[in-house]
């Protein structure tokens, strides 16, 4: 908040499901998203009945399509939230919290949460394939901005992944191949690329080329540097 970041939803993991965070979240007009524990106490009869555990609630069909208003304990007496049971696989059940008063639709929070394993893919690769934990400079500024190009290579990576298809991983130990079979690796000039199974051949980064061995971009060869002299 203190960094002003404009955001409007937060899509948290059980770890985060904290009373003070929540309100906190709500407090600002936001909304979030968050999977409870199976041993979470929690009220769905409105005050009539004790609590129990979230996941020995009664549901009924409706219930299930379109989810139920309940009270966490703990939590201010007008703070109700609605709960969601999201079946993620065979053996996976996740109780699935919100505030957002719109939501009324199961499949349509199991959509919102998947979101979430976006994030959490995203560092994965991050820290796999850029050295995203590689660097040793003591400055926040300059951790920062390497986290920031860490996240771009990323991004440059995802696009020709998705159009070849092949895994980043892939896509990265094999981006240099042709690059090293050339007989001649100094005056090798190529844009870096990958081929597809028909052998299509898709940019990965179109605004770099490869030159004497260095990356250049390709503002070098519009008459602003002349790469003779760098």
């Amino acid at each position: 908040r203190h960094k002003q970041l404009p955001f409007s939803a937060v899509l948290m993991d059980t770890w985060y499901a904290a009373k003070d965070l929540m309100l906190f979240i709500d407090s600002m007009d936001n909304i979030y998203y968050c999977p409870l524990k199976s041993n979470r106490q929690v009220d769905d009869s409105n005050g009539e009945l004790s609590y129990k555990r979230v996941d020995s609630s009664d549901w009924n069909a409706q219930e299930l399509e379109h989810g139920k208003q309940i009270k966490i304990k703990g939590f201010p007496k007008e703070h109700k939230v609605r709960l969601f049971r999201v079946e993620t696989s065979t053996s996976r059940t996740d109780w699935v919290v919100t505030n957002d008063p719109t939501q009324d639709s199961t499949q349509g929070t199991r959509k919102v949460c998947a979101f979430r394993w976006n994030i959490e893919q995203l560092h994965r690769e991050g820290k796999q394939l850029t050295g995203l934990e590689n660097c040793q400079c003591r400055k926040a500024r300059i951790r920062r901005d390497h986290i920031g190009a860490a996240f771009l290579v990323c991004g440059f990576l995802k696009t020709p992944a998705l159009l070849i298809p092949r895994t980043l991983y892939r896509l990265k130990y094999r981006l240099f191949d042709e690059y090293l079979s050339a007989p001649d690796q100094k005056s090798f000039y190529q844009v870096p690329f990958c081929v597809s199974p028909d052998n299509v051949r898709v940019p990965v980064m179109p605004e770099f080329v490869l030159f004497r061995g260095k990356y250049r971009h390709r503002g070098f060869w519009n008459g602003q540097i002349d790469p003779q002299k760098r």
